[in-house]
């Protein structure tokens, strides 16, 4: 991935907390088939080596086609927006803007592990579970169905680790415009109801001088 000096981020708490606030990563591997991309939820696991845990449907190649130790790219994203030249006042001054896109992604980089132990994937459905039905009023619980049902299921999918080998993140939030122009693309995109990209713009804007 292509990142401009002012586009990338390299703090492990800015990028890890994209990673959990927004855990659906596009798993990208190479097998005997060429390039395929999952999109898969991952459980990431902070440390030394840090790592990504999640699974697949037993049905789904990847699991097959790859073997343990390959390299494999996971993709997090965290909201996207175009910007118009219009939202910026030196455009109406100068006329020398042009539309773009912003966005924030992490890639993950790492080693793939296939986990095709029931006591595994168990734990990862379980930690899955837990975290994302904390919200909810009455959290479902795999307790909350029988055994032999939840049982059945896990035998129909397998689990899979990465261990992380390099982090590299890129938000791309219009920071190398001046102040007055990112804040004003920033209230457009809020204004819009596209507050991710939007309130993000305007915290960078913030940290700016005029």
């Amino acid at each position: 991935m292509y990142v401009p000096e002012h586009f990338a981020v390299s703090e492990l708490d800015s990028l890890y907390g994209l990673i959990r606030a927004q855990p659906l990563g596009m798993l990208i591997t190479h097998g005997p088939d060429g390039l395929d991309a999952n999109h898969l939820p991952f459980e990431l696991e902070a440390g030394e080596p840090a790592v990504l845990h999640g699974h697949v449907a037993r049905n789904n190649p990847v699991w097959q086609d790859v073997a343990d130790g390959s390299e494999v790219l996971v993709v997090f994203r965290a909201g996207d927006a175009y910007i118009s030249p219009n939202w910026f006042p030196s455009k109406h001054e100068l006329h020398k803007q042009v539309p773009t896109w912003n966005y924030k992604v992490v890639h993950v980089h790492g080693r793939i592990s296939i986990k095709d132990d029931e006591r595994y994937v168990r734990g990862v459905v379980a930690r899955l579970t837990r975290t994302h039905e904390a919200q909810q009023a009455k959290p479902w619980k795999m307790t909350d169905s029988a055994p032999e049902y939840i049982d059945t299921l896990l035998k129909a999918i397998v689990g899979i680790q990465v261990e992380i080998t390099r982090v590299v993140g890129k938000y791309k939030l219009s920071q190398n415009k001046d102040k007055r122009d990112l804040e004003s693309a920033g209230r457009e995109l809020v204004a819009k109801g596209e507050t991710a990209i939007g309130t993000a713009m305007l915290a960078c804007a913030d940290q700016k001088t005029p």
